[in-house]
């Protein structure tokens, strides 16, 4: 029988003499799986990692639910059964309406369950891996999906979209780790888009189902769109259990077996598998193990030390300006166009239409990927979204003019497709790359928590903006978030690198050696160098576009 082989953990290969025979046949094979990764064109990585992508993208359907929740939540507002049962008279519209205080409450009360969901994943997928984090948090989803169903009230409708939060919390930044970590680098962009093609998804199913219900007399107006989430916890409780962990994962986690066999579920079973695993095993060990000799302990605390600050900064502007660069409207798409004086079923159907966006949205973004960076389509999908709010404001002054509301529903629809074209899917890769690996679970959860509180101060603003009982701006909100785009737009251009084609092991040299974010595209790596000087080479000094 032959000896069985051991596989160092990463822990191990950190005390490692460099000079050491067996250490540089790992490095070699490190440097083997690195090379093998860059050759690949996109039609021979599906090829090859279909599997991988097959696993990727199932997962990530775990988000379409968030964005059906979260729309269908909004959507009530403007919808006659929802206010007629949980609605006050207002004597202006001579209609029931729900009070800005409680659009304001039922909307942030489910980004309060996720924010405790982003701390929960941070503690579950670090211990106990993906798989096992998704089957629990789907099993919880099932159970908590009942209050919402039977809320008698709008306090026990705030609770059941709260305790509902907690998964989607998980799911946020589960399914985008999970899905850039089971793919080779040049498939990132397209799977970590993905993710937000399905929170799109479920943004206009959504729509579709509040369209639907609108002549559905009663609770059961309001009721059954909450009924049909019952319909995702199963079918992607069973997936997760049959889905191989990420093996990122289980490197960090000290379990090289388990890397390893994932690993080989993975890839396409091809007679040259086994020697790929072993030097795609070994890279993962090798950039871990720098990683850890970077930040052992892996505490919250470490991603505000050093670079990781930097790091950290990236991922909590990123996630942020995703509100702030206006898109907020889009969320009260129903309530905004009310405002703007579109009648209850003309903005139920122009919804629909903004919905549609977020896959059509993601798939001209899945074109532009090979060719234009990750901060060249982020910040031009800024400045675009900065005159359309500009625009819109501005046409918010012409007050009952049918011209004016036809041109601001055209507008917000084309902004929304541009939006989903560049500034939301593009977030998804950005956020996923540039984290370091023993700290990516952490980085993205302090993002996605700064994302949702500045959702909450947004929950809270825009309903005041927009609502006959607020402040009754109307489409002049537009002109708020043109300025709050402006300030996010100029922080990119100072502080927002360019990480496109970079493997993950290159991006932590760039930042370990403080490369500016302007200088990221036009310095050459090598991160099998021993010495830090040695890694890189600026061969480029230009700071024109990113």
């Amino acid at each position: 029988m032959a000896p069985t082989k051991v596989i160092p953990t990463s822990k191990e290969l950190q005390h490692l003499d460099l000079h050491d025979p067996h250490t540089q046949e790992l490095i070699q094979r490190a440097q083997e799986s690195d090379a093998a990764d860059r050759k690949l064109t996109v039609v021979q990585a599906l090829a090859k990692y279909k599997i991988a992508v097959f696993w990727a993208l199932f997962l990530s359907t775990s988000l379409i639910m968030e964005g059906y929740d979260l729309v269908i939540i909004t959507s009530f507002y403007g919808q006659t059964q929802f206010r007629e049962r949980f609605g006050e008279f207002d004597p202006k519209t001579q209609q029931k309406q729900i009070s800005p205080s409680w659009q304001s409450g039922l909307s942030n009360s489910s980004l309060v369950g996720q924010l405790f969901g982003l701390v929960a994943n941070a503690f579950f997928q670090d211990r106990f891996g993906a798989r096992y984090t998704m089957m629990f948090f789907m099993a919880w989803m099932a159970v908590m999906i009942t209050i919402p169903v039977l809320a008698p009230s709008l306090p026990i409708l705030a609770w059941g979209e709260a305790m509902c939060g907690v998964s989607w919390g998980v799911f946020q930044t589960l399914s985008t780790t999970y899905a850039c970590e089971v793919v080779p680098t040049i498939l990132r962009p397209y799977v970590t888009a993905y993710v937000c093609m399905c929170w799109g998804a479920g943004i206009l199913l959504s729509s579709g189902v509040v369209r639907a219900v609108a002549d559905v007399e009663g609770d059961m107006g309001w009721r059954l769109p909450f009924i049909l989430q019952w319909v995702w916890p199963l079918p992607l409780f069973i997936g997760a259990y049959f889905a191989p962990e990420s093996p990122w994962n289980a490197v960090r986690r000290g379990k090289p077996e388990l890397a390893k066999k994932s690993l080989t579920r993975l890839r396409k079973n091809t007679p040259e598998r086994e020697s790929e695993v072993e030097a795609t095993l070994a890279y993962l060990q090798h950039t871990t193990a720098l990683e850890e000799s970077e930040s052992e302990n892996a505490s919250f605390l470490e991603c505000f030390r050093g670079t990781n600050l930097w790091r950290t900064e990236i991922n909590c502007v990123v996630w942020a300006a995703q509100i702030l660069g206006g898109n907020a409207l889009v969320a009260y798409g129903v309530t905004f166009l009310q405002a703007a004086g579109f009648s209850e079923i003309q903005s139920l159907n122009l919804n629909i239409s903004l919905s549609a966006c977020y896959i059509v949205g993601g798939l001209i973004s899945w074109v532009l990927f090979p060719h234009l960076g990750r901060a060249t389509l982020y910040m031009s999908g800024l400045t675009f979204l900065f005159f359309a709010n500009i625009a819109i404001g501005g046409l918010g002054f012409a007050e009952g003019n049918e011209h004016a509301q036809l041109a601001i529903g055209i507008i917000l629809v084309v902004s929304n497709l541009v939006n989903m074209v560049t500034v939301g899917p593009v977030c998804y890769p950005i956020v996923a790359e540039t984290p370091s690996g023993r700290l990516r679970y952490k980085t993205i959860v302090i993002g996605r928590f700064v994302y949702n509180l500045t959702g909450l101060v947004e929950h809270t603003l825009t309903p005041r903006m927009i609502s006959p009982l607020g402040w009754n701006w109307g489409a002049k909100a537009g002109l708020f978030y043109a300025g709050t785009n402006l300030l996010c737009n100029l922080w990119c251009w100072f502080r927002l690198p360019e990480t496109k084609d970079r493997t993950f092991g290159e991006i932590d040299v760039l930042f370990e050696n403080r490369i500016p974010a302007r200088k990221f595209k036009y310095t050459k790596v090598d991160q099998f160098a021993q010495g830090s000087s040695e890694k890189i080479d600026q061969i480029d000094t230009k700071e024109d576009g990113a």
